[in-house]
């Protein structure tokens, strides 16, 4: 299969685009992935490249969004930190991949089992460990913890269904953030050139969600 070139990028639509992935998706389930030449796809590239889509996801070692969508070289941006949340940053290089390159999907992909959520349940053990960095980065979830856990709930990483209420509010905040924080893919959005979608990966059966 060929790299994604200028015009199919051009022709792809933000709804084609989700259907790109939700087919990929569906094929990695089945394990009837495309067949490609990855050096061919180099040599396609070569000279530019035009990803169609942009996913932001956790740096969890089981979610590449390239595997978990069937996609190749070329194909989409893959942006990942621990816990698929936004900064400046990162809005940043959304807005490169949209504005400037062209892609016609923003996903956010969560996951079920999220260590980087865990960690924000389990804070105080975290906290103990002495890594500053990994204390700074837990604290984003605060907010979502704070939202989405009962009144008298055991806050841990080992209440399963804590786990994944704040996995759902992780993915529709940062989207809410995408939207608050950058006008320039808001704009986009409102104008219809892209979508700003929410997705849920199951580490145990490698199926996608959608939110």
């Amino acid at each position: 299969m060929k790299a994604h070139t200028l015009e199919t990028q051009t022709t792809t639509t933000p709804e084609k685009a989700l259907i790109f992935l939700q087919e990929g998706n569906q094929r990695f389930v089945q394990n009837l992935k495309i067949n490609r030449n990855l050096l061919e796809q180099v040599n396609d590239t070569r000279a530019g490249q035009w990803p169609f889509a942009a996913v932001l996801s956790c740096i969890d070692s089981r979610t590449s969004a390239e595997l978990i969508f069937d996609q190749g070289l070329g194909d989409i941006f893959s942006i990942r930190i621990a816990g698929n949340f936004v900064n400046r940053d990162i809005l940043g290089s959304m807005e490169f991949a949209c504005k400037v390159a062209g892609s016609k999907l923003v996903v956010v992909l969560g996951h079920s089992k999220c260590g980087a959520l865990k960690g924000g349940l389990d804070a105080r053990k975290v906290e103990g460990l002495g890594m500053e960095n990994l204390n700074h980065l837990i604290s984003n979830f605060e907010d979502c913890i704070n939202e989405v856990i009962y009144e008298g709930e055991e806050r841990s990483s080992a209440n399963e269904d804590l786990l994944e209420r704040l996995n759902v509010c992780n993915i529709q905040r940062t989207i809410a953030q995408i939207r608050a924080q950058s006008e320039t893919l808001r704009t986009m959005e409102k104008e219809g050139s892209i979508k700003i979608i929410g997705a849920n990966y199951c580490v145990e059966s490698g199926v996608v969600t959608w939110l």
